[in-house]
């Protein structure tokens, strides 16, 4: 194809109107070249390139909004185009591509369609067609782009530290953040498993003073009792077998930070007493020394269980439960924000989608309306673990009902109604049939093929069992 060549050719415009959609049209076909700019100029400016040369950079800089490329290529490389197509397409996602070619055969215009073209045209190419084509499919990537910009916005908007929410419960929860943040009062934050109790504590350190200090995390209940001591207050060598070095434990490593217990409830009672010693003293003593060493440090503790009734009933220290429970933060169960669940899913498709190196998938409305109507006994986590789990599982850019678990399904009357009868409708004759043979089946299956007792169980009539049978051919020993 000849060397890159530029002329621009402009629709007039005045200041007062918005700027004219940039189209670029990329032909080395003079003829074709006068047919077309003459229609498309009074509804866009219109710029032209005689060879695809750095196309994708170019188009990127000239803030080209559409462009039509001429397929054909003169010389050994027939429909080379084609490439430049997929490239735009594949680096430019957004852009308006329409394919132009003198080809005939079809499978031109289908290779066209799926290297990326929105729409492909024959020469003669009807042209007022063309800009209409133009026009609608311009129109419709606008709509998109503004749609996304509003979903992106509505995500910012929603967004508080590494929380996704704009609920009436979760606003509650991030004013109770920012109201203990800049103190340093001992917080309790309570929940269910996977409402988000860590990110909570991170929201709290990332708001206060002790941001850039130390930040150490202790999960109480993923050790056992005589590794977490040691964990926990740290030992000096010889202290018990294997301690072969002395090591702080992680109320030293927090001095200066935050210290983060989860599940705190799992402490046995001892552990507790030494807990709550350090914290009326403000001093740690290693298992296996004899030295105190003063530390400075912030408590945030995490549990899902009813410490109030385990004081009760002697399973936790009363007077360790006030030290820690100066402050409660509750994060609501997911069930109790549904509102929150579309920024969830929307943030998790984005995060899971990007990692798995695909296309952005949706949640139909139908599939959207499953996931708000399901309990979510494991939360959050379990919300993102399912996105996660779809965006791998499902093959198409939308993720509909029919691809969501039974467990889902099963609590779900949109999804139900959905299978029952899908978007693109369905054969009413044939559904019905499928539920009459799966009926006469399961009952003659389970009555040892024996007609009569099949009757009796659908309580219907051995003679219309027998018409029922004959009708959908089942050939079952008679009875």
């Amino acid at each position: 194809m000849p060397s890159a060549r530029n002329v621009a050719t402009t629709g007039s415009s005045s200041a007062s109107v918005a700027p004219l959609p940039v189209v670029c049209i990329v032909t080395v076909d003079e003829d074709f070249l006068a047919v077309l700019t003459t229609e498309l100029i009074p509804w866009f400016k219109v710029v032209v390139r005689d060879s695809y040369d750095d196309l994708v950079r170019w188009t990127q800089e000239e803030l080209v909004m559409a462009v039509l490329v001429d397929i054909d290529t003169e010389g050994e490389d027939p429909f080379g185009g084609l490439v430049v197509l997929h490239e735009l397409r594949k680096l430019i996602e957004n852009i308006t591509l329409i394919s132009l070619s003198r080809a005939r055969a079809r499978s031109v215009e289908k290779q066209a369609l799926g290297a990326g073209a929105d729409a492909h045209f024959r020469n003669p190419v009807d042209v007022a067609e063309l800009r209409m084509a133009l026009a609608e499919t311009l129109r419709r990537r606008s709509e998109e782009t503004e749609r996304e910009k509003l979903r992106q916005q509505a995500l910012e908007s929603s967004r508080f530290q590494d929380f996704i929410g704009a609920s009436e419960p979760m606003r509650l929860v991030y004013d109770a953040i920012q109201q203990v943040a800049t103190s340093n009062i001992n917080v309790l934050i309570r929940g269910e498993s996977g409402t988000g109790k860590e990110l909570a504590a991170r929201a709290i350190v990332a708001l206060s003073r002790r941001a850039s200090k130390p930040f150490i995390r202790l999960n109480c209940a993923a050790l056992p009792e005589n590794l977490i001591e040691s964990e926990l207050f740290g030992s000096e060598r010889g202290a018990f077998t294997g301690a072969t070095e002395s090591r702080p434990g992680h109320i030293e490593l927090a001095d200066g930070g935050t210290l983060f217990l989860d599940e705190i409830a799992t402490l046995s009672l001892p552990l507790q007493t030494k807990l709550l010693r350090v914290l009326e003293d403000h001093q740690v003593q290693r298992l296996g020394g004899r030295t105190l060493r003063k530390i400075d440090f912030r408590l945030i503790c995490a549990t899902n269980e009813p410490l109030e009734e385990m004081a009760r009933t002697g399973r936790f220290r009363e007077d360790l439960y006030y030290r820690i429970h100066v402050i409660p933060i509750y994060l609501p169960s997911l069930r109790e924000r549904v509102g929150d669940i579309a920024l969830l899913c929307e943030h998790f498709l984005q995060i899971h989608c990007a990692a798995n190196g695909v296309a952005l998938k949706q949640l139909s409305t139908d599939a959207l309306s499953a996931l708000e109507e399901h309990t979510w006994p494991g939360n959050v986590r379990e919300l993102e673990n399912l996105i996660q789990r779809l965006v791998v599982s499902t093959r198409r850019d939308e993720i509909r009902a029919s691809d969501l678990p039974p467990r889902v399904l099963a609590e779900s009357v949109a999804a139900q109604e959905a299978i029952l009868v899908p978007a693109e409708g369905t054969d009413f004759d044939m559904e019905i049939r499928r539920l009459e043979v799966a009926l006469l089946t399961t009952a003659l299956r389970r009555t040892g093929g024996s007609k009569a007792a099949a009757a009796r169980l659908l309580n219907i009539d051995g003679q219309r069992i027998k018409y029922l049978c004959r009708k959908y051919s089942l050939y079952v020993a008679s009875g």
